[in-house]
């Protein structure tokens, strides 16, 4: 019945990201996608505007153009914001003032280190108070459930995610231990990661049968990487990080090198085995065996995997995830499930 429905409601809806949230949460178990909301698209119909939904959202659905202070008097529950930076920071507030649960899938809330946001995002935080609240979750990476009563999500980013499964266990176990300079991380993203927009860059003909490195060297997600890295590691820690935009509509492949310093690749496979036992979304390959993003596209996994190359007494370590699920609107609603007290994996099979 729907009055046992959670009412859930997105607002940047008309994104790439928007679109996977409103497509799982339409069919989510549990809940009733009660606000769909974007400003470009107010007053139309949903299924017209995002015809891979027909069937899946309800036909009489209708984009709004909602407020934060409209949004915040509603008597939806959860809001998940699929904006950018800097504009979600002006919903958060008063959603979270108003006693709403809010996941965050912008880079507002990622980082504490308030000095670092204005380094890397070129203004002073929007909203320090709410920032100090906010919980940065991945879900299997989180060492207890104090996250799950947060009134304020914030959910990574794809690149760190992509990052962070695979190497955050080896630096709480201190297996890794690296030395500035000496862990070095390759990433290569499908287009929709740069989000739906009008960009010669991005046009089709530009992009088909071409790949290219950007952001580098000062990438903005270098900030949440090294944050999460240090604090797990118990030490400051820095990365060089080089990303690629490739040319795929969706997933993410990384590759990160590291000495291995006496560490084995049966050692780093016994670290995932243990720190992800039972958890339904990471996948771990058995080493020589590399993920493919192919695998995981419109799924919410990560794959990983590790090879020791005794030549150049390195660790190679690759991962694989869908940007725009386990990347963004995946990794949002597990978010959500958890903190609902729901089965992780609720609406994402």
């Amino acid at each position: 019945m729907s009055h046992n429905l959670t009412k859930v409601g997105i607002v940047g809806a008309s994104g790439y990201t928007g679109e996977e949230l409103v497509r799982v949460l339409a069919r989510h178990p549990q809940v009733q996608l009660a606000a769909v909301c974007s400003r470009t698209l107010a007053g139309k119909l949903v299924a017209d505007e995002l015809p891979r939904l027909r069937g899946i959202v309800s036909p009489t659905l209708v984009f709004s153009a909602s407020s934060p202070e409209e949004c915040a008097k509603s008597d939806v529950a959860v809001w998940f914001l699929a904006l950018p930076h800097g504009i979600a920071a002006e919903y958060a507030a008063p959603l979270v003032a108003a006693g709403k649960r809010v996941l965050d899938l912008s880079a507002d809330f990622r980082l504490k280190d308030l000095g670092t946001y204005k380094k890397y995002y070129g203004h002073e935080h929007p909203a320090p108070a709410l920032a100090a609240e906010a919980r940065y979750v991945i879900p299997e990476l989180q060492a207890d459930d104090s996250w799950k009563t947060a009134k304020l999500i914030a959910c990574p980013g794809c690149y760190p995610t992509s990052i962070q499964v695979p190497m955050v266990p080896l630096l709480r176990a201190g297996l890794i231990k690296p030395e500035p300079g000496r862990l070095v991380i390759n990433s290569y993203s499908g287009v929709s990661g740069a989000g739906k927009k009008s960009d010669v860059g991005l046009l089709f003909c530009e992009r088909d049968g071409s790949m290219k490195a950007y952001g580098i060297p000062g990438h903005r997600h270098i900030a949440e990487i090294e944050e999460a890295f240090s604090a797990a590691a118990g030490s400051p820690v820095v990365v060089q990080f080089s990303p690629h935009l490739a040319p795929m509509h969706r997933g993410i492949a990384t590759t990160i090198v590291v000495p291995a310093a006496g560490v084995t690749a049966a050692q780093v496979e016994a670290c995932w085995q243990k720190a992800y036992a039972g958890r339904p979304f990471v996948i771990l390959l058995k080493s020589g065996d590399f993920p493919d993003t192919a695998h995981v596209a419109g799924t919410n996994r990560v794959a990983c995997s590790v090879v020791a190359d005794p030549r150049t007494g390195n660790l190679i370590i690759t991962s694989v995830i869908d940007n725009l699920l386990k990347g963004a609107g995946g990794q949002a609603v597990q978010n959500f499930n958890l903190m609902m007290g729901w089965d992780e994996a609720e609406g994402l099979r």
